[in-house]
C-alpha cells in the first residue's frame, strides 16, 4: 500500500491490484444480461475520454489482427457519420458523467445504434435505463479513472466474444492475470526493482515514450498519461513506424539542449509488425548523442493482452516511484478539477 499521507488515494495499491481488477471485470461482464444481438454488426465504436477512452484503444489494439469488423475509438462530442443500426457502440465513462461521451452516445441512440454502457453510475447509466441498454458496472472503489484501465478494457473484449465477434478472450484474460501477478511479485518489493531503477534514470528529465505498432502505441499513450497525472511532469509519446517519417528529423538540431532535457523510453513487445524492430535500432543510433539517455522496456506474457497490461503495470509503477521521489501525491489532479469547474460555470 502507498503512504497514506503522500499517496492519499492509494494509487500504488490500485496499480498493484490490476490483476484482480482484470479478473473481476471479466466476471462482471460475463454476467450482464440484455446484450444487443451480434448478428449484422458491421462496425464497433468505443466512445470515451481520458482514462476511460484508453480502454477502447487497448481493446482495439489487442484485437487489431483478429477482429472481423473495424473497432474505432472516438474521443469527441460528435458521433461519427457511419454510426447506425449495424454499429455496436460502447459508452465508456468511469464516472458516467463525461460530457463528450454523453453527447456522442445520445446521438448514437437517436440513430438506432446498439449500445452497451461501461460506467460506475451517473447520467450515462440513467440514459442506459431510458433507452434499454445494458450496463457493465465499474467498481466504485477504484480511486480514479486512470486506475481503472482493466475495468474499462476487459468488458469490451468479453462482450465482443459473447456476441460472437471475436474468440479466445477467456484465454487472453487468464494469461494477463498470470502475468500481472508475476510482475507484481517483482515490483512490490522496494527500491531496487526495474521500475525504481528506471524512475531514477529518468530523474528530472522529460520522458518521451515510443511504442511500436498498435499495441506499443497504446502502451506509450498510457505511460505518457501516467507521467502527466501521477507525477505531474511533462511527457509526450509517439509510435513507430510513424515517427520515422517525420519526428526523427527533428533530432538533428539543438542537441546541446535536448541531451540535457529528454530521455527516450522504448516500449518493446513480441507483437511488433514488420521491420519495427530495425526502426527502433535506427532511432536509437540516430538519437544516442542528442538525448540524456535511451531506456528500453520489454514486455512479458503469453498473449497480446498480457503484454499490454504488463507494460501498463510497469509504467504505472515507474510514474508512481517518480512521484514519491519528488514528494508528489499521485492521486489528485487539481488542474483538471479546475478545468471542469471552469467549464461548468461553478
Amino acid at each position: 500500500m502507498g503512504d497514506p499521507v503522500l499517496d492519499s488515494l492509494d494509487m500504488l495499491g490500485a496499480a498493484l491490484g490490476l490483476a484482480e481488477q482484470v479478473e473481476q471485470a471479466a466476471a462482471t461482464a460475463r454476467g450482464v444480461d440484455g446484450l444487443p444481438p451480434g448478428d449484422g454488426v458491421r462496425s464497433v465504436l468505443v466512445a470515451g475520454m481520458g482514462g476511460s477512452g484508453i480502454g477502447g484503444d487497448a481493446a482495439a489494439a489487442v484485437l487489431s489482427g483478429s477482429s472481423p469488423v473495424p473497432i474505432l475509438v472516438s474521443k469527441h462530442s460528435e458521433c461519427p457519420g457511419f454510426v447506425g443500426p449495424d454499429t455496436l457502440v460502447f459508452a465508456n465513462s468511469f464516472s458516467g458523467n463525461t460530457e463528450e461521451t454523453l453527447s456522442a452516445v445520445r446521438e448514437a441512440a437517436d440513430r438506432g445504434a446498439r449500445i452497451v454502457v461501461v460506467a460506475s453510475g451517473g447520467r450515462l447509466v440513467e440514459l442506459a435505463d431510458r433507452i434499454g441498454a445494458p450496463v457493465v458496472p465499474v467498481d466504485r472503489n477504484i480511486p480514479m479513472p486512470r486506475a481503472g484501465i482493466g475495468a474499462v478494457t476487459v468488458p469490451l473484449l468479453v462482450v465482443l466474444e459473447r456476441l460472437g465477434l471475436v474468440e479466445g478472450v477467456d484465454a487472453m484474460v487468464d494469461s494477463a492475470v498470470r502475468q500481472l501477478r508475476a510482475r507484481r511479485d517483482e515490483l512490490a518489493g522496494g527500491s531496487d526493482d526495474v521500475a525504481s531503477r528506471l524512475a531514477r534514470r529518468i530523474g528530472r528529465t522529460i520522458p518521451l515514450v515510443y511504442g511500436g505498432g498498435p499495441l506499443g502505441e497504446v502502451a506509450a499513450w498510457r505511460w505518457k498519461g501516467q507521467f502527466n497525472e501521477n507525477c505531474k511532469v511533462p511527457s509526450w509519446c509517439n509510435r513507430i513506424p510513424e515517427l520515422t517519417h517525420n519526428e526523427l528529423c527533428g533530432w538533428a538540431q539543438h542537441g546541446d539542449v535536448t541531451r540535457q532535457v529528454f530521455t527516450l523510453v522504448f516500449l518493446r513487445h513480441d507483437h511488433e509488425p514488420g521491420n519495427v524492430g530495425r526502426r527502433f535500432d535506427f532511432v536509437a543510433e540516430a538519437c544516442d548523442e542528442v538525448v540524456a539517455g535511451i531506456e528500453t522496456v520489454r514486455a512479458a506474457g503469453d498473449t497480446a493482452l498480457a503484454q499490454l497490461f504488463d507494460l501498463v503495470l510497469l509504467g504505472d509503477l515507474v510514474s508512481l516511484r517518480m512521484a514519491f521521489t519528488e514528494g508528489v501525491d499521485p492521486g489528485p489532479v487539481d488542474i483538471l478539477d479546475q478545468l471542469k469547474h471552469r467549464l461548468s460555470g461553478t
